[in-house]
């Protein structure tokens, strides 16, 4: 490590910093309800007046951690929240989810809604996903004789493991963005744990925790759906486009670079159309041709473009100060310790990003702050821990599931509007997510042994 560059040259300050972030971090927002922004940025100054550290050099670092960081991922997380708006205002997910219906079959409704949780997760809030689909939930269980818990737990799964592990989402983004992971590579092995994790947490509702809940749906839904009639919705293809388009075009963009050497022509085309700024903007035209009605399209102009910035700021200052936390450690020797400490004992080094996004995420219920420290504090150690940075990430993101419970402003939404009590909701929700994050998990240290990412 060069002096002159160096935020710190003394492991023990290096480690004593790295400790007081973290310690600082969770304390504030478990135990005084800070704001994620403020229990962020306080640590990190407070790291800067310890003994030892060269302020100027910690200065560059903070500042050009943040502008790093923010300048490669800014534009695409307020891109995808526009995304996620015009799903919602449009009728999109309500077609998705119909689309499942009758490909799964109506008589097979859990799956069928898991399935979709898992689709429509890559593009919106699971939390505003789940407000949209539960007066289908509560319908679909009172005309199958089933409780709520059964028809919901592999719902609320799904949308919350798509939202913390695949990309556009911003917080599996903005974490993908950290470690430096190509986004096309970390979209598809994504999906395929996702998948895996999906089917588990259905397995987990349908078949242990819902037999053993008794709630049934609430007669307030009876017969009801969604908010949009038929003549307003769009077509299947014309919903799924939004999503799928932007995914194929990154996607595609990965697959081209592996194949093709530097200079060949579908390389350079594909190096553009690629690029998530350019596919998630095709994915914000694609949503918008599907305004139906003028209010709507009024609406779109300026009310919607304005809720996704709302949506999307708290993403983009914490992605940032990450950034710059990641910049600030990689100017230490502590991040060479730590990742000594697994290489030394021979443990398996992608348990360090699955353990630590577990760990954020317990103890501030939020999978986006989880997933955000499991790439900040691992992308200073790739070298060491000989991760690659799309393993990293995945690993953190599984973790940042587990588990849902009371300190989780997801859990209560969902608790909330299937009625169920608060330990009904532990067993099924929380069990739903512990059991799809590690099958997750699991599907990615699959695909890390063989090489895959």
């Amino acid at each position: 490590m060069d002096p002159s560059s160096a935020v710190s040259m003394s492991p023990a300050v290096s480690l004593l910093g790295f400790a007081v972030v973290i310690f600082l971090l969770l304390f504030l927002i478990a135990k005084w309800k800070w704001h994620v922004f403020f229990a962020l940025l306080v640590p990190i100054l407070l790291f800067g007046v310890l003994p030892g550290v060269q302020q100027n050099n910690f200065i560059d670092a903070f500042e050009t951690g943040f502008g790093n960081t923010l300048g490669s991922i800014g534009v695409v997380i307020v891109l995808g929240s526009i995304i996620a708006e015009a799903l919602k205002h449009t009728g999109a997910i309500q077609v998705i989810t119909k689309s499942m219906v009758n490909l799964i079959g109506s008589n097979r409704m859990p799956l069928a809604l898991t399935l979709t949780g898992f689709v429509i997760g890559v593009a919106i809030f699971s939390d505003v996903a789940y407000v949209i689909l539960n007066p289908l939930v509560h319908s679909a269980a009172k005309s199958m004789g089933v409780s709520i818990a059964v028809m919901s737990t592999g719902l609320v799964g799904a949308l919350q493991l798509t939202h913390a592990i695949v990309p556009p989402t911003p917080g599996p983004l903005a974490a993908a963005a950290l470690v430096g992971a190509d986004i096309g590579k970390t979209i598809i092995f994504g999906s395929i744990a996702c998948l895996f994790g999906s089917i588990s947490c259905w397995a987990w509702g349908v078949y242990v925790a819902g037999p053993r809940i008794k709630t049934q749906a609430s007669d307030e839904f009876d017969g009801s759906d969604f908010e949009h009639s038929e003549e307003e919705l769009p077509s299947t293809i014309s919903s799924y486009m939004p999503i799928v388009i932007p995914i194929v075009l990154i996607g595609t963009q990965s697959v081209v670079s592996l194949v093709f050497e530097e200079g060949h022509i579908l390389r350079t085309i594909f190096s553009y159309l690629g690029w998530p700024v350019i596919a998630l903007s095709v994915g914000v035209w694609l949503a918008y041709r599907n305004i139906k009605n003028t209010d709507a399209r009024e609406k779109a102009k300026d009310q919607w473009v304005e809720a996704a910035l709302r949506t999307s700021a708290m993403i983009l200052v914490v992605t940032g100060l990450g950034g710059s936390l990641s910049a600030i450690l990689r100017g230490t020797p502590a991040v060479d310790f730590i990742a000594m400490i697994f290489t030394d004992y021979g443990l398996p080094t992608i348990l360090l990003p699955f353990v630590i996004g577990i760990i954020g995420n317990l103890i501030t219920g939020s999978t986006t702050v989880g997933v955000i420290t499991a790439a900040s504090l691992v992308a200073p150690m790739l070298g060491t821990l000989g991760l690659s940075p799309e393993a990293a990430m995945l690993a953190g993101a599984s973790g940042s599931v587990i588990i849902k419970y009371v300190n989780s402003s997801y859990f209560w939404v969902c608790t909330s509007l299937t009625k169920l009590s608060v330990a009904d909701a532990v067993f099924s929700y929380g069990g739903a997510t512990l059991v799809g994050g590690i099958t997750s998990f699991a599907a990615v240290c699959v695909m890390w042994v063989l090489g895959f990412i």
